[in-house]
Formats: C-alpha cells, structure tokens, sequence
C-alpha cells in the first residue's frame, strides 16, 4: 500500500495544505532554464550596478576630505581668534598639532592633546598611511590626504595662517583633486 502523506499546519486559524505530491513522485520545482535565466539577470543587474556604487564611494571619500578641510581652516581661524581676543602678539597658530613623527599611523593630528582649547580640532583626526581617505603628516607643518588614485599634500603657512593644496601641480589628477578639496 502506497503511502499518502499530508502535512498540515496550522497557521492563524486556516489550514493549509503544504505538500500533496508525495503520491505522485512530482514536485514542483524550477526548470533548469529558469534558473539559468535569473542568474544571466543578476548578472546583468550586478554589471550595471558595482562601478555605480564604486563611484558613489569615490564622491564620498572626496566629499569627507572636503569637509575635513573645510573643519581644519575654520579651526585655524577660530585659534587666530581666539589668540587676538587675549592679546598673544602672534596671533596666527604656529602649528596645527604637536606631532613629530612623520609618515607613519595613529598619530592625532590637528589637536595637541594638552586640554587648554589650542586645539584647532575638537577632535583629532587619526592619520593612516596610504589608506584611502586618511590624511598623514609628512613634515613639519606639511600633510597629506590618499583618494582612491592618488594623493594631495597640503602645506600650513604659519605666517599666513593658510592651510591649502598646489593648485598649479605637474600632475592633472593631483590639480583637480586640490581643487574639488579647496571648493
């Protein structure tokens, strides 16, 4: 005698069926060209979408370095402030951090650490080095910020008071970066 199987479960008060075809050996299932089909749309759909979102992640690390330098040299100017109001004769930071170690990781930049407001961010950013969107100091009073293909290094003029980028650099990347950077 042949085996009738049916399995029944009981979902918000309605009884429904959930396989009745364990008498007659067929199941339903999706054809071979079925599946070859959604997977060519997949693919397509993948093909057409990963270099979008690869774009969109390039614009926003751009986007942060932006607002990063637009935070650093309001941070100057509010330090410039901030020292003319209690008289000091110079009033134009002579650095942005105390950092001595050049090129290298974890280093805080554009804050002293030392708790008396000179800090010219509230709170630093870490450097990274060759990672994508992270600034490093490279000198004295000299930094640097990786983009996905290449970097800007950025020069503090304790005399000025100017924190900005080569706009007339040799390499064309390097000139449209410093300029979408100092928009």
């Amino acid at each position: 005698m042949q085996m009738f199987l049916l399995v029944v479960k009981k979902l918000s008060g309605n009884l429904l069926i959930l396989n009745r075809h364990v008498k007659t050996g067929v199941y339903p299932a999706f054809t071979m060209i079925e599946l070859i089909f959604v997977i060519v749309i997949i693919g397509i759909l993948s093909a057409v979408a990963i270099p979008k979102l690869a774009a969109s992640r390039d614009d926003a690390v751009l986007v942060k370095g932006k607002s990063q330098v637009a935070a650093i040299r309001s941070g100057i100017a509010m330090q410039k402030n901030k020292r003319l109001i209690e008289g000091v004769p110079l009033s134009i930071p002579p650095n942005l951090d105390n950092v001595t170690t050049y090129n290298t990781s974890d280093q805080r930049l554009f804050n002293y650490n030392d708790g008396n407001g000179s800090n010219i961010l509230e709170y630093p950013i870490y450097s990274r080095v060759n990672h994508d969107g992270s600034w490093v100091k490279t000198a004295a009073n000299e930094y640097k910020i990786t983009l996905s293909n290449s970097s800007v290094s950025f020069d503090y003029n304790s005399t000025t008071g100017s924190f900005d980028c080569d706009h007339n650099a040799a390499d064309n990347t390097k000139k449209e970066n410093c300029k979408e950077l100092t928009k």
